[in-house]
């Protein structure tokens, strides 16, 4: 593939809700291009982009796919994301190394919820735009309720620059809105716009020339003086309000069929800036796409490659990397080995000397390297805006089905981790758990499927056991004496403890109040010890105890007879004798959660909080949305995120942080010590 100069380079992603033909539209862009000579199809799992083995069996985009190209002078740089939500995270990763995006929407199905939710990320990016309404082969597709919907759920500067000619078996064709002509047949035939379109073009035309003209006082003033706008000026006013966001133009065709795609192309070279046009910035700086300028990219994915092994893919800001070089990796402020460079397209990839300022390439067997990491010259270090990914809203505990399977299980976790930012693993130390959690069931049913398939580690999902704890409401004494006689030396300690309710938060406190030798000094380290290992198990449901201080004040030894382990058993024994006494409770954790929903669905969510035994503690509406911040039991809102989507149709977000313990209802509590004691009598 010929290097190509920065003003000739075209980077963008392709976005939309799931099944609306992304992945389909990429292969026909590629084909058409030259770059790949047979077509893929997704139901075949044979696309260039969907390659991965998970991705041909789910039949959907799991991961980001690089797909460059030519076409005409320039290269296109396209990143396939997925249309699940549960992969947001790929979404993220690609719009950040991109001067554009295509949003795709299904002529037939219109605006669905993943396709709001990637406008509003390109809201919040500033992302230059183009729609492009597929599959108007369909049954029931209709473009202009497309693009009624379009404009009322996205914004009314969504404007046709084309209008299809016929719809769903009739659709044969389209009218190109600036140039004011008809393309229809195969091959494509320039023509006259059917007399049944003139009225709808001419109306459409008059919207789009408006709204260019009003980007440019000069094209305003020609315009409102009565003088007709040259398709030149036209083509250069559009350009410009692509870039600054006021224009986002509609465009139409079908990929299965092959209409529109090279329209679409010219487009995506004529109105998507470039990475001159669009400059990055490092901090206060604004770094230019200079080939010779010092490096700066941005690493914006990672895969364990089964062939090549860890694979990086990153965009180059400014400068240039070149194959067997040494950069400085800026994030970890250490020095990494860069080998052989690739182009990648799909899982195929093309050795090359060098990748410049405003391309996109992928190294192979980096070391310190992960996702949003910054490569630069250690002369001249530079920090750009690290990837901003979703944090995890779903976790479920990973057992490993076999003894081989947990050797492997570590490494495959931390490899899995290092692909994919928004997968997080940690260990609960109270319930002796692994847990991962995502952004869904699905995406982690899709983890344990690659972890299989990649690591060989077969394991098994389950929703994480809930953190009770255990604490006293009542001050006790409680006397424990371990004696015991046989032949020789016998086993004697003797200890009165002291059990005290502490605030909330406080753990759990030892105390020496012994006064006058009654146990010696030596032996109250024992104690201790036994007090900490008793307090692991609670005398409920053998959870760990907290929030109480445990005073050793009184006891008695034997001069021959008593050791440290008689004293650690005398300990543990007061403790659990002490804590029965003293009305012992159950406490569980509570999260804060902070529920996004828009309006019409704020009263499903608020009776379903208060089904979860939730404290709503406000309220704050904005844009039609409202923010609902409630205080919920853990154990009561595991499975959140499904429920969440499915109340709202996917509409929904909600974040969640630990806040505290509290006391767990009494008839709840006793459920759960039942179910506990039933559990540990079959085990």
């Amino acid at each position: 593939m010929t290097a190509r100069s920065p003003e000739e380079i075209r980077n963008l992603v392709l976005l939309s809700h799931n099944g609306a033909g992304k992945t389909s539209l990429a292969e026909i862009v590629l084909f058409t291009a030259g770059a790949i000579s047979r077509l893929g199809r997704v139901d075949e799992g044979t696309t260039t982009s969907d390659y991965d083995p998970d991705e041909i069996k789910h039949r959907m985009s799991i991961n980001l796919s690089m797909l460059p190209c030519e076409w005409q002078g320039r290269k296109l740089n396209i990143l396939d994301t997925p249309g699940y939500a549960d992969f947001v995270g790929e979404v993220k990763s690609g719009m950040r190394v991109v001067e554009g995006a295509v949003i795709v929407i299904c002529a037939a199905s219109g605006v669905e919820v993943g396709s709001e939710q990637v406008w509003s990320y390109c809201e919040e990016a500033s992302l230059p735009r183009l729609i492009f309404v597929n599959k108007m082969d369909r049954e029931n597709a209709n473009f202009t309720k497309a693009v009624d919907e379009v404009q009322a759920k996205f914004s009314p500067k969504c404007l046709p620059l084309q209008l299809p000619i016929g719809a769903q078996d009739t659709f044969q064709g389209l009218v190109d809105l600036l140039a004011m002509k008809s393309y229809q047949g195969n091959p494509v035939q320039e023509a006259a716009i059917p007399a049944g379109l003139a009225e709808q073009a001419a109306s459409f035309r008059m919207k789009l020339v408006e709204a260019i003209a009003e980007t440019d006082d000069a094209l305003l003033e020609k315009y409102l003086g009565g003088e007709e706008l040259s398709s030149s000026e036209l083509s250069i006013g559009l350009k410009k309000a692509v870039a600054e966001g006021k224009v986002v133009p509609i465009l139409v065709g079908s990929a299965l069929k092959n209409i529109g795609i090279t329209y679409l192309m010219d487009a995506i070279g004529q109105y998507v800036p470039s990475p001159k046009e669009r400059p990055e910035k490092a901090g206060e700086r604004v770094i230019g796409p200079d080939p010779d300028a010092p490096l700066a990219a941005l690493v914006f994915k990672v895969t364990a490659d089964p062939y090549v092994g860890k694979l990086t893919y990153f965009r180059v800001f400014s400068g240039t990397l070149n194959s067997n070089t040494q950069v400085w990796n800026a994030t970890h402020g250490a020095m990494e080995r860069v080998g052989q460079l690739y182009m990648v397209r799909g899982k195929t990839q093309e050795a090359v000397a060098q990748v410049a300022a405003g391309d996109m390439g992928a190294v192979a067997k980096l070391s310190v390297t992960g996702v949003s990491d910054m490569l630069c010259s250690q002369d001249n270090p530079m920090k750009l805006t690290p990837i901003v990914f979703p944090e995890p809203v779903f976790s479920m505990a990973v057992h490993p089905k076999t003894k081989l399977d947990l050797d492997k299980l570590g490494n495959a976790l931390t490899r899995l981790a290092e692909e994919d930012p928004t997968m997080h693993v940690r260990r609960e130390a109270d319930t002796n758990e692994t847990i991962v959690s995502g952004l869904g069931e699905t995406h982690l049913r899709v983890a344990v499927d690659k972890m299989q398939r990649k690591f060989g580690a077969n394991v098994e999902l389950s929703l994480p056991k809930v953190p009770y704890k255990e604490t006293i409401t009542t001050t006790t004494q409680a006397e424990y004496k371990h004696k015991k006689q046989t032949g020789g030396h016998g086993q004697y300690g003797h200890v009165l403890l002291e059990l005290e309710p502490l605030p909330r938060a406080s753990g759990l406190e030892f105390v020496d109040r012994v006064v006058g030798g009654a146990v010696p000094k030596n032996y109250i380290p024992a104690v201790e010890k036994g007090v900490y290992e008793a307090a692991q198990e609670g005398v409920l449901g053998g959870f760990p105890v907290v929030d109480v201080r445990v005073a050793l004040f009184d006891g008695s030894f034997h001069p021959v007879d008593s050791s440290d382990i008689c004293f650690k058993i005398a300990g543990a024994g007061a403790v659990k004798k002490g804590l029965a006494q003293a009305q012992p409770i159950l406490l569980e954790p509570i999260m804060t959660i902070k529920v996004t929903v828009p309006g019409d669905f704020t009263g499903d969510i608020m009776s379903d909080l208060n089904t979860k035994r939730a404290r709503v503690l406000g309220m704050i509406p904005s844009d039609g949305m409202n923010e609902i911040e409630a205080q919920v039991p853990l154990a009561e809102i595991q499975r959140y995120a499904l429920d969440l989507r499915s109340l709202t149709q996917g509409r929904g977000t909600f974040t969640m942080q630990f806040s505290h313990y509290e006391p767990v209802p009494q008839h709840v509590a006793q459920k759960i010590s039942e179910e506990r004691q039933a559990a540990a009598k079959k085990a």
